[in-house]
């Protein structure tokens, strides 16, 4: 039978769109949480309320939560990756250079090569901790993000490097290649960051968003692009794309969040010029600090070098 739950508007939901809320509420994804809105399933003081209705304060709201089917186990598929490289191994951590079209781990509607599934081919032994599909996962990139992931091998890692990364102890320092010429060279992006007003796929600089800041510092300027080190205070999804689209400065090749297709044709690339370059933490068993760096990756090098040999 389906389970309806009913309750006051709590105080921090007052004002948040309904599927936000939900999400946040009943610990749903947000899809999760639409499709139950637009099923008619959510009323606030015996109204209708669709996904993008707001929660008013002192309303009843009542949910309908239909009974659904064991969700499915998400598989985890030993492949080696060709191009991923081990950096650093001992007991207790294992950092890899991932590279582009390489997912952190299995999800719903991706079939795509993985971390963990590489990690589980070549033999490597990863803590336990964390949903089934995500154990030894402590942080994540995009699939079309290249560079440096630490993932834990030992059960004491996973706990102190989750823990390292929510007080962000963690030092994480990226390479992007922004079209235009940042203004000023040095400074910050601090802009909460949410959903996509309109496109649940995508991320925004919205208010109501969570806390992110981004440092940045202009490395070189080309012609049509410049070259920036960024270092991640907050760890958001997409936050540097996110943070430089914001600023109108784009990743050249993130076609995404609003790159100039001529430009990324021109740098021949297919995906977001961005790469974790630099990866530093405590140690979770020694307490040494632990720093690592990657190269970029060819087609990253050579975008670079085109766009620094001009562009008209």
């Amino acid at each position: 039978m389906p389970e309806t739950r009913a309750m006051p508007v709590p105080d921090g939901l007052v004002g948040e769109r309904v599927d936000a809320a939900l999400s946040r509420l009943l610990g749903l994804s947000r899809t999760r949480a639409a499709e139950l809105a637009e099923a008619g399933g959510v009323h606030l003081d015996g109204k209708e309320l669709g996904k993008s209705d707001r929660l008013a304060a002192g309303g009843w709201l009542e949910v309908e939560i239909p009974d659904v089917a064991p969700a499915a186990t998400i598989e985890i598929v030993a492949e080696p990756v060709p191009g991923m490289t081990v950096v650093y191994d001992d007991d207790d951590v294992v950092v890899i250079d991932k590279p582009v079209g390489v997912a952190a781990h299995p999800s719903p509607g991706w079939t795509g090569p993985t971390v963990v599934g590489a990690l589980l081919a070549t033999g490597y032994r990863i803590s336990t901790s964390g949903a089934a599909e995500r154990q030894g996962i402590v942080h994540r990139l995009d699939v079309g993000t290249s560079g440096l992931m630490v993932v834990a091998k030992s059960e004491h890692a996973y706990t102190v490097l989750k823990r390292a990364f929510k007080e962000r102890t963690v030092e994480k320092v990226y390479h992007a290649l922004v079209q235009g010429h940042p203004e000023p060279t040095t400074g910050t992006i601090d802009a909460p960051i949410g959903r996509h007003p309109s496109s649940d796929w995508k991320f925004a600089v919205v208010a109501g968003g969570k806390p992110s800041v981004t440092h940045y510092e202009v490395l070189e300027m080309l012609p049509a692009a410049s070259l920036v080190e960024v270092h991640l205070e907050t760890g958001r999804t997409h936050q540097i794309r996110v943070h430089f689209a914001a600023l109108r400065h784009p990743c050249v090749g993130d076609i995404t969040y609003g790159a100039d297709p001529t430009l990324s044709a021109r740098a021949g690339l297919s995906r977001q010029w961005l790469h974790a370059m630099r990866l530093g933490f405590h140690h979770p068993s020694t307490g040494d600090w632990l720093e690592l760096t990657s190269e970029y990756p060819d087609d990253l090098a050579r975008a670079l070098a085109t766009l620094q040999d001009g562009y008209a």
